[in-house]
């Protein structure tokens, strides 16, 4: 089933015993642009019209188990996860072994859940796309979403093809296999940096560093922690892709804290730490909730003054006591890293609208803040105070500082 001398190979995925027009639909999309195709059968009671490249009893097999035991579950969530953990071991070997440059994956619920576990088993520059009846749907939690994932709402296809939905698998199917021919993969001749942080108009580190940390050798991601971008940060965090975070907008922490749907998950702020990374860490907006703007502020923040940033986002101003609860939040889970980890605190605010005679500048917020962290900071966590703001030329000066002895004792490893 595999084709002659195709210039890209796209896996296609899902349950071939009821899907199978669709999925049939979508190869035949990619094999007419000149890509070539293998397909995985991720079924469990029924059986494809014609054989798989990859059966669903090769699939279950790869994920410790085999259809038989699915089977007899009598649980299709249970099975579902078999299959999933198949399908993504599966993946990642065809990767591996240079078979495939992308994957589609067509589902329900179903098969949206495994075709996430899918996706995150691939590193950053495969393509991955999702056709899903529930793309974009707050069901899908932000910790599953892999870095670069995309998705496409399979719109009216619920059960057989017609027009509508051809106009969506089409799309896809060109999407993936444009995506796997113009793809820049990352570069990882030299080390790479991964920075939080939001725009200029309130934090300005980045400005500085970027430039001379790339004069040093390094390259430099900067991650938007709005949520998404604090889960891609995280997700190549847990890749082990990143040589040193400069995680400088933990927002997202306090965010998660407060009951704000802009997460980007419980593990925020612990996967470089997990892997031993080595990580410096700074308090950058630590004294604002982010929410979706068009939504009622979360619960427990309901009467407490809302800025809104613009049509999407708006932002609650915390008092004393919850930025307390924030310093807790980050200091606990800085407690489990396993690597050199150093937490700046920059004893004049954390942000451009908090310096004095700005107009969220609160001085008993940012005291009870910084006797929370001194408090609280972990045996493990180097408590660097610095008589400086965020924004200050003195923060960057004392980043660089810290860095270059890093480098200096092998802590970080520039390239070779």
């Amino acid at each position: 089933m595999t084709d002659a001398s195709p210039d890209r190979t796209i896996l296609v995925v899902g349950t071939y015993d009821t899907k199978n027009d669709e999925l049939d639909y979508i190869a035949g999309v990619i094999r007419g642009q000149g890509g070539g195709v293998l397909t995985m059968d991720v079924s469990v009671l029924g059986d494809p019209e014609r054989p798989c490249d990859v059966s669903k009893h090769d699939v279950a097999e790869a994920g410790g188990s085999s259809i038989a035991a699915a089977i007899a579950t009598e649980d299709e969530n249970a099975a579902m996860q078999i299959m999933a953990a198949g399908a993504s071991a599966v993946a990642l070997r065809l990767h591996t072994e240079g078979r495939i440059d992308g994957v589609i994956v067509l589902g329900g619920t179903m098969g949206t859940d495994l075709a996430l576990d899918v996706c995150a088993a691939l590193p950053l520059g495969v393509p991955k796309y999702v056709v899903s009846t529930v793309s974009f749907s707050p069901l899908i939690p932000a910790e599953r979403l892999a870095a670069d994932i995309q998705m496409i709402l399979w719109a009216g296809g619920l059960y057989g093809l017609n027009s509508v939905c051809k106009a969506s698998l089409s799309q896809a199917a060109g999407a993936v296999l444009g995506a796997a021919r113009a793809v820049e993969r990352p570069d990882r001749d030299r080390p790479l940096i991964g920075m939080t942080s939001f725009g200029k108009t309130v934090l300005r580190y980045m400005v500085a560093l970027k430039p001379e940390l790339e004069a040093r050798g390094f390259e430099v991601a900067v991650f938007h922690a709005t949520g998404m971008g604090g889960r891609a940060f995280e997700s190549l965090a847990a890749e082990g892709a990143f040589a040193c975070v400069m995680d400088f907008a933990p927002q997202e922490v306090g965010n998660h804290l407060m009951g704000s749907t802009i997460s980007a998950g419980a593990d925020r702020m612990t996967n470089a730490g997990r892997r031993g990374v080595p990580q410096m860490v700074a308090p950058g907006c630590y004294d604002l909730v982010d929410f979706v703007g068009w939504q009622a502020a979360p619960a427990r923040l309901a009467d407490q003054e809302v800025h809104a940033h613009n049509r999407l986002l708006s932002s609650v101003l915390l008092d004393a006591a919850q930025r307390r609860e924030v310093a807790q939040a980050l200091c606990a889970k800085l407690a489990k890293a396993e690597g050199e980890t150093v937490f700046f605190l920059p004893l004049q605010g954390g942000n451009e609208w908090d310096r004095p005679g700005a107009p969220l500048h609160d001085a008993e917020g940012l005291a009870a803040f910084i006797d929370e962290v001194r408090k609280a900071c972990p045996p493990n966590v180097t408590l660097r105070e610095l008589g400086a703001h965020i924004n200050d030329t003195a923060f960057t000066d004392a980043v660089l500082e810290t860095f270059d002895a890093w480098v200096a004792s092998g802590i970080v490893r520039p390239a070779a």
